[in-house]
């Protein structure tokens, strides 16, 4: 019966959660967000869903991300999620349950580990395995993690930037920060609020730093209009902001993440460095796409570094390629039972 059980990979993020199938790749990629009754904390979307009501919802509703900065923030909406993405992805579980493989970050705790592999199980999975997502995302963007040599990703997500020297199929040094879109978005919506007196939603502040968002200062400066509550008036009003703004408000969060790769060089036994020196490091992750990350990074370590292909969907991939290939990677993955 496990020969044709179904596997299913899932890269359980603090903004998306993606579902990977093999042979049949990414089935799923929604946003990390549950929409709960307060009257019965009964669910009533999951995913896109969910997603639009944020912000938007009356008091009977609430709208919430069940993960934080990467980790599960409450057990039993966790739970719901998964198994919704689960069934969804592989159509019920009733007949034949799946074994599932969740990539967790680097920084996670025991304890948080077991969380994941108990809210999997009481999703509907039979089997549940954990890898590392510096380890998912390494193997996703073909990093071949198993030879002798020093090999560096650099995996920034929606609640964690996951930083990693690999060689011979496992982890030599790691740091896992908790900055990540939803900080860098946090850091724009309090800027905007400082500098224009402007409040703006979480949702507004991903547009600003997806469409106008940069690490560097741009040769044509880019400019964006966006509604939101004048904190003086109370009343709604438009403003015009630029790229400028944006290399302004994130400073500090992207100076977070190269002084944590600064670190892991550091820590980076020497001939495993001249390995980075001459192959560079790897960006992969949604936040990893800002424009410019890859030349600020470069600029402040003096190290090639290069984004790796669909950057996104690199820890979805690894789980893939991992489940397909299970026992070649056995010490990259822990089940614990």
């Amino acid at each position: 019966m496990s020969l044709f059980r179904k596997k299913v990979g899932i890269d359980l993020g603090t903004t998306y959660t993606l579902v990977y199938l093999p042979q049949k790749g990414i089935v799923l990629n929604e946003p990390s967000v549950v929409a709960i009754s307060t009257h019965d904390k009964r669910v009533l979307a999951v995913g896109d869903e969910a997603k639009e009501m944020l912000g938007r919802t009356p008091d009977t509703i609430v709208a919430r991300r069940p993960l934080k900065e990467g980790v599960i923030a409450d057990y039993q909406i966790t739970e719901q999620m998964l198994k919704y993405f689960i069934n969804k992805a592989v159509g019920g579980v009733r007949f034949m349950r799946p074994e599932v493989l969740v990539a967790v970050p680097g920084g996670i705790t025991s304890t948080e580990k077991r969380a994941v592999i108990d809210a999997t199980l009481a999703a509907g999975a039979k089997v549940a395995h954990i890898i590392l997502e510096p380890v998912a995302a390494a193997i996703g963007a073909n990093i071949p993690i198993g030879s002798a040599s020093g090999h560096m990703i650099i995996d920034i997500g929606g609640g964690t930037c996951e930083i990693a020297v690999l060689s011979l199929g496992g982890i030599v040094t790691k740091t896992s920060i908790r900055v990540g879109g939803t900080k860098l978005d946090l850091s724009l919506m309090e800027f905007i609020r400082k500098k224009y007196g402007l409040a703006i939603g979480e949702r507004t502040a991903e547009e600003v730093k997806i469409n106008i968002g940069t690490a560097l200062a741009l040769d044509e400066k880019l400019i964006m209009e966006i509604k939101g509550r004048d904190m003086i008036s109370g009343l709604p009003k438009n403003i015009q902001i630029t790229s400028e703004d944006t290399v302004e408000a994130l400073r500090d969060d992207l100076q977070g993440i190269i002084n944590a790769i600064k670190s892991v060089l550091n820590n980076t036994p020497p001939e495993l460095s001249a390995d980075i020196m001459e192959k560079g490091m790897i960006l992969s992750g949604g936040t990893s796409q800002l424009r410019n990350l890859d030349r600020l990074v470069e600029q402040a370590t003096g190290v090639p570094t290069y984004m790796a292909d669909e950057p996104l969907l690199c820890v979805a991939k690894g789980t893939g390629i991992v489940l397909d290939n299970l026992d070649a990677y056995k010490r990259s993955v822990s089940a614990i039972r």
